[in-house]
């Protein structure tokens, strides 16, 4: 049960549809079960409660699902949805990312909210699910249906009287920061070789042979060096010794400092003003649309000026009938009470012409201000 998906639709198409976008996403068909797996509404003879999809088939069908009496309440609630005229589509996933990628899937096909509608049950007396009870009629499925309808539009009966909700909304403004790249330095170190001139003084010896002549007795000392021998002499010189030392002569120091600022931040945001317009009392019923509730005797009026002021043109009243009634409905919600037209024009110009944008302004000001001053009792005469 931890990775079976189980999603509760109100009509087979949407239930089908959900399937066919499993299987084409990579489940295979034997991970999804639909129960039932016709479409009701097209078998002219609903089964009865004990055979394959009536009450014994359904409740088998939920209690292999969820097994154990402790769920029994879930088994009841999904067992009394398909007896109800629901379809409840089934996916067994094999791991966690399946699961959730069946849950995306099927939410696009607006499942029912099935706690939701447990609880409507209960509220109506339902205390568990019979399988004995025989399943809904189209009729009755159509009538639950449209219960659940109007509450879902906020319409409510309440006795006699109807009530409507409109919501207002307003949008909110939130500021938050995060961080960016705002630049910043790359530095290289490259090798780069300079010539150097040094000079050395260098010593070197020189051994030089001198042949002299000579006549005179041999004395002693040259008769005691007279025999074999030899004499040694060797040069000596200096030569240059290069050797390189490394040493660090500068240092070059990469760091960032922060600040903190203020910034201002300048937005608009939107919401929603509902305006009351109170209205007369007239011979029109309930339900009558907008076109019949505007026919009034003032109708006739809006034509006798049309005459007056536009007759002459060629034109036809339909043209202008708009314009009249935009100009009382906006001079009747109060939103230019005690107003001058002269200030007033420039906003009710752009309204219009962003509800018309076929409309030239020019050519139905004059109607506009007449169906405006005609309900707030200023006409010109």
């Amino acid at each position: 049960m931890e990775n079976t998906v189980i999603g509760v639709y109100d009509s087979y198409a949407q239930a089908q549809n959900a399937m066919n976008e499993l299987l084409s996403s990579g489940f295979s068909r034997n991970q999804i079960q639909l129960n039932p797996d016709s479409d009701a509404t097209t078998t002219q003879n609903i089964r009865s409660a004990g055979d394959e999809t009536g009450g014994t088939g359904i409740g088998h069908f939920f209690r292999s699902l969820f097994g154990r009496e402790e769920h029994r309440e879930h088994r009841d609630v999904y067992s009394e949805a398909v007896r109800r005229g629901s379809v409840v589509l089934t996916v067994h996933a094999d791991n966690d990312e399946q699961h959730d990628r069946a849950v995306e899937l099927m939410n696009r096909y607006d499942p029912v909210d099935i706690d939701e509608r447990a609880s409507t049950w209960r509220s109506q007396g339902w205390t568990g699910y019979d399988e004995t009870a025989p399943r809904y009629s189209q009729a009755e499925i159509e009538r639950e249906r449209g219960l659940y309808a109007r509450g879902a539009t906020g319409t409510q009966n309440l006795g006699s009287e109807e009530s409507t909700r409109i919501p207002v909304m307003e949008e909110q403004l939130k500021v938050g920061k995060r961080e960016v790249q705002r630049g910043g330095v790359r530095v290289y170190q490259h090798l780069r070789e300079k010539a150097v001139h040094e000079s050395v003084q260098l010593r070197q010896e020189h051994v030089n042979v001198e042949r002299h002549p000579v006549d005179q007795p041999a004395s002693e000392a040259d008769l005691a060096a007279f025999k074999e021998g030899s004499v040694e002499m060797r040069e000596m010189g200096e030569e240059p010794v290069v050797s390189k030392t490394a040493r660090v002569v500068e240092e070059v120091v990469v760091g960032k400092n922060v600040t903190q600022e203020t910034a201002n931040i300048d937005d608009t945001v939107r919401r929603t003003d509902v305006e009351v317009e109170q209205l007369g009392a007239g011979t029109q019923t309930r339900g009558t649309d907008y076109a019949d509730t505007m026919a009034s005797a003032d109708d006739a009026d809006f034509r006798t000026h049309w005459q007056n002021a536009y007759g002459s043109s060629g034109g036809r009243y339909e043209e202008y009938d708009d314009a009249y009634r935009y100009g009382s409905t906006m001079a009747g919600s109060g939103r230019f009470k005690n107003y001058r037209w002269e200030d007033i024009e420039p906003d009710v110009r752009s309204d219009w012409e962003s509800r018309h944008p076929g409309s030239t302004w020019d050519k139905v000001k004059d109607a506009v201000r007449y169906g405006a001053e005609k309900v707030s009792g200023r006409q010109r005469h």
